[in-house]
């Protein structure tokens, strides 16, 4: 057995997954509308999409308001309507946000990922316990939000378990394949079949939301190399696109945020069953 890690940095992993990508092509569907994004937290965030790939987001209401960035952003469309887009807050030291953009409904997601600081990456996995803490040190914040009206109970995207229990094979592209295993509402199980992360399996936290009919939102955290994996899963069209984000190597002043995108093929289902 080799005696020195296998573990692979972020950096490593975007070259490993960069070569004929199954990753969908960026659109520009949204250039030229503003969106204004009333949030669960009472914040009112007007986004407004520029030509080519830059957006301007603002804080109109909520803590923080007055506050504003242009940034540059990716959007991806995995369903008619409903867009993934990204982007890295520049002005945030290891922050980056996706939003999943539903235009059928007005409604939306928020994702707020914050990588630890290097103090933070190092500490122990059972001083983290001791102290109480999550096993990851990758802080992430999720918002729903109506998109043009104010924000009522009920309204954005439900947490769901529809996944749980299924067992998914993703091809990223000829040289990168994964197995995914969600296993409850809280934790999921990885294993690489093929590419930089061969042989490499954890379990690790994760959150769901259902966005429609068979299409989910799949947010993981990882606790040994800091990372976060953010996905829209389309298991009608059997198609995923996404990203991972997390820092460049070993520079903890750079993130890396590299898109990703998967065909998914469906192994089987496990269905448990407690005898009374």
């Amino acid at each position: 057995m080799n005696n020195k890690t296998e573990w692979v940095q972020v950096g490593d992993l975007a070259a490993g997954f960069a070569p004929d990508s199954n990753i969908l092509e960026y659109v520009n569907d949204l250039e030229g509308k503003t969106l204004d994004c009333y949030m669960d937290n009472g914040w009112l965030i007007k986004h407004t999409f520029h030509s080519g790939d830059s957006l301007t987001w603002e804080i109109i209401a909520g803590e923080g308001v007055g506050e504003k960035a242009t940034e540059s952003y990716t959007a991806t469309c995995l369903r008619d309507g409903i867009y993934f887009v990204d982007f890295i807050k520049s002005q945030e030291k290891g922050t980056s946000v996706s939003l999943v953009i539903n235009l059928n409904t007005n409604d939306g997601t928020a994702n707020i990922n914050q990588m630890p600081s290097r103090e933070e990456t190092m500490r122990p996995a059972y001083q983290r316990v001791m102290d109480g803490d999550l096993l990851t040190p990758v802080a992430s914040t999720f918002l729903q939000f109506t998109i043009g009206t104010e924000f009522t109970e009920g309204r954005g995207h439900q947490v769901t378990d529809e996944l749980v229990g299924k067992r998914v094979q993703y091809t990223y592209s000829p040289h990168e394949s994964y197995e995914h295993v969600y296993l409850n509402p809280s934790y999921y199980s990885w294993q690489c079949l093929r590419g930089v992360e061969k042989g490499l399996a954890d379990t690790d936290l994760c959150h769901y939301y259902k966005i429609d009919e068979q299409l989910y939102f799949f947010v993981w955290r990882e606790k040994i190399i800091p990372t976060a994996g953010v996905i829209m899963i389309d298991l009608k069209r059997l198609k995923t696109t996404g990203k991972i984000v997390g820092y460049d190597g070993t520079d903890f002043d750079k993130l890396n945020n590299f898109p990703v995108g998967a065909y998914a093929k469906v192994l089987n289902e496990t269905k448990h069953v407690f005898e009374s």
